[in-house]
């Protein structure tokens, strides 16, 4: 999993009802791209560490 600052983190649920749960990388923590990364959640202001399992998916930054 690679990642770079701006992309967005996609945490899926394994039970059927569970909302995803998204936010934005704010700083990659890893050699090339690699977690862990300092997340914002969308429903969190705070930044966290992380390290995504095998639940998450990076959606690339839309280029502005």
């Amino acid at each position: 999993m690679r990642a770079v600052a701006g992309d967005k983190i996609v945490i899926r649920g394994h039970r059927i009802g569970t909302v995803p749960r998204s936010g934005v990388i704010v700083e990659v923590r890893g050699e090339d791209g690699e977690p862990p990364y300092i997340v914002r959640w969308g429903d969190d202001p705070n930044e966290h560490l992380f390290y995504p399992g095998s639940d998450a998916d990076i959606e690339p930054a839309a280029d502005t």
